[in-house]
């Protein structure tokens, strides 16, 4: 009796495994090529190529939009650069799709210390090139995320975070010149067509807009060497207001005027008495340029209205 059971429980192992080996199991990067091919079929994407740059497939899949500036040579990982992009998870619960609040600058080498994936370096050294350039990038999961994913809370809720083994979908615009590029944003973004540009005196070259939108009945003017009370709010032109604080009816502290940002200063300067309410749209290169202030991200276009309470000037 104890033979035959032996002989079953041999029999019923032998019978596990075989169906063990006749399994076939997906590795991360099939399992990603594959979420990447649906993908692909499910939103009718064409044009791809597959990334070959290292002799061998990453898994990246792209298509160059823009192929930018090739007279100034091939981005390398010591260089500085700059871009805007959007992000789409591919199980379509994390999206991240305003490219005038995803910006970033740093070294290149130094992306994936930002917490961007591994993935978007590498295309943008090997792919994308150069400055001037866009791509649509389909980065797979173990180039991106991994198995943990990225954000907090539960990734069941929209934009909230990223889930573990997902692939992504990136758009990626590097910024050549920004004052092209700020220019764009503004007429694409906002309609200046009764605005008055005028060229930065502090700064050539540039350009910021200003609009009178209610005149004032003080008659001494800000100057540079004075200072002002105002209900003001600053925001960006998708209508995230970073500073509201003395917004209505909250007057602000006296504000300096030597103390502002270059493209506010210069709009404010003479054009304004009080009673003025002014509207101003200025470039990032006349506002906080390639740094962050506060929930401002770097290279940020402005919009400003200021309506003046008192002068000193």
């Amino acid at each position: 009796m104890r033979n035959k059971i032996f002989t079953l429980l041999l029999i019923s192992a032998i019978g596990l495994v075989s169906c063990r080996k006749g399994k076939i199991e997906q590795n991360i990067k099939q399992y990603d090529e594959s979420q990447i091919q649906n993908y692909i079929s499910a939103n009718g994407i064409t044009g791809l190529k597959k990334d070959t740059s290292g002799g061998d497939t990453t898994g990246i899949h792209y298509k160059i939009i823009l192929p930018g500036n090739t007279a100034l040579g091939p981005l390398d990982y010591p260089d500085q650069v700059s871009f805007v992009f959007t992000l789409r998870s591919m199980d379509g619960k994390y999206v991240s799709s305003d490219t005038i609040q995803n910006h970033m600058e740093d070294y290149l080498g130094h992306l994936t210390s930002d917490a961007l994936p591994y993935g978007l370096q590498l295309s943008i050294k090997n792919l994308v090139k150069y400055k001037g350039a866009s791509a649509r990038l389909l980065i797979p999961s173990h180039l991106a995320y991994g198995v943990s994913g990225y954000g907090s809370g539960s990734s069941q809720n929209a934009n909230t975070k990223i889930a573990g083994n997902q692939c992504l979908d990136y758009y990626v615009h590097v910024i050549d010149n920004y004052k092209t590029y700020d220019e764009q944003v503004i007429h694409n973004n906002y309609d200046v067509s009764t605005y008055i540009k005028k060229e930065s005196v502090l700064y050539p070259g540039n350009f910021y807009y200003y609009k009178i939108l209610t005149p004032g009945t003080g008659a001494s003017p800000i100057t540079a060497a004075g200072s002002f009370t105002a209900t003001y709010t600053g925001s960006l032109l998708n209508g995230t207001v970073f500073d509201g604080a003395n917004n209505g009816d909250n007057i602000s502290a006296p504000l300096i005027v030597s103390s502002l940002v270059p493209g506010v200063q210069e709009a404010l300067q003479n054009n304004v008495v009080v009673g003025t309410k002014i509207s101003i749209i200025i470039p990032s290169t006349l506002g906080y340029a390639n740094t962050t202030s506060g929930t401002i991200p770097t290279n940020s276009v402005l919009r400003f209205t200021f309506v003046i309470v008192t002068v000193t000037p």
